[in-house]
């Protein structure tokens, strides 16, 4: 039981009596004396600890009302009327955040010309097979924008989970897609909330074209259809090669590489713009990345 700060300890509780009557505070913690104060008018009651507080708190306990001399009608008794608190805002300390939304299409500028992407608040997504070197250059191409920006990626969100985490390299199956999903849900509201306080967002995930249910739908539905999707997709040599510096559970064999690089191919003809990066180390692809982007915000992809 909290009471105020500097607020006197309440009065003991007597067992089988009701809360003491007539108890003040000066009883329990007498004052100075003062000039034409009558001693002994207030004298502090006998007993073990207190345990409850005094009658009129907040949350004093319920109990039949002390008696009164004849002929004294009863004082009157506050009660503190019990409302349900008000809904909290959703507020940092004292800075309240906009609720975060679906992210909606990029609107492009009025005036003609090229959009400029670099200081535009976006949503990207950034598609690509293992060793695409999709990480890099989100990290590179957030770390270089003029606005705020935030990088997302989804293997990090599913390595969140340490104990009885769903490896795929063991085996795509039911718990590996949960927590797939549920770590793209996450990504999405994430996204979601940087976008509605004005912080540009770009993740990566390796979506495959053959596969609806780790598709694309799921990240439009989790983020919105402003997300503008851009696949970065090198040949499969330079895939190779940057799968081979990798370690821990983020390399895989060869013929995994392989695989999944053969499946990423069915992006081409599909609309969304894609980038050769076998060629270009990081800050070039990022520039090229810009490129695409104003081409997307102008005229945004169907998807």
């Amino acid at each position: 039981m909290q009471h105020a700060v500097g607020s006197p300890l309440p009065p003991p509780h007597q067992p089988g009596h009701g809360p003491a009557a007539g108890w003040s505070p000066a009883a329990q913690h007498p004052g100075p004396h003062h000039p034409g104060a009558h001693p002994g008018s207030a004298p502090a009651p006998q007993g073990p600890a207190p345990v409850g507080p005094p009658p009129g708190f907040a949350g004093a306990p319920s109990g039949p009302p002390a008696p009164h001399p004849p002929g004294h009608a009863p004082a009157p008794h506050h009660t503190v009327p019990h409302h349900s608190p008000p809904p909290t805002p959703d507020t940092t300390g004292h800075v309240q955040l906009p609720p975060g939304g679906p992210v909606p299409m990029p609107s492009p500028p009025p005036a003609a010309g090229t959009p400029d992407p670099t200081s535009t608040t976006l949503a990207v997504l950034l598609i690509g097979p293992a060793g695409a070197g999709k990480t890099s250059v989100a990290k590179y191409w957030a770390d270089h924008r003029r606005v705020p920006t935030a990088h997302i990626s989804l293997d990090d969100v599913r390595e969140w989970v340490r104990s009885g985490f769903a490896d795929p390299q063991s085996g795509w199956n039911d718990h590996s897609e949960a927590q797939y999903r549920l770590a793209r849900r996450t990504c999405g509201f994430a996204a979601r909330n940087f976008l509605a306080n004005n912080i540009s967002c770009i993740l990566d995930d390796a979506v495959f074209p053959d596969r609806p249910v780790v598709g694309l739908g799921g990240w439009k539905r989790h983020v919105g259809p402003g997300l503008l999707p851009v696949v970065l997709l090198p040949g499969l040599e330079i895939v190779l090669e940057r799968n081979a510096e990798r370690s821990g559970n983020r390399r895989l064999t060869d013929e995994e590489v392989a695989r999944i690089h053969g499946r990423m191919a069915g992006w081409y003809g599909s609309g969304l713009p894609i980038i050769d990066n076998s060629q270009l180390d990081v800050p070039q692809t990022a520039r090229v990345l810009d490129d695409v982007l104003a081409r997307s915000i102008a005229s945004p992809p169907q998807w």
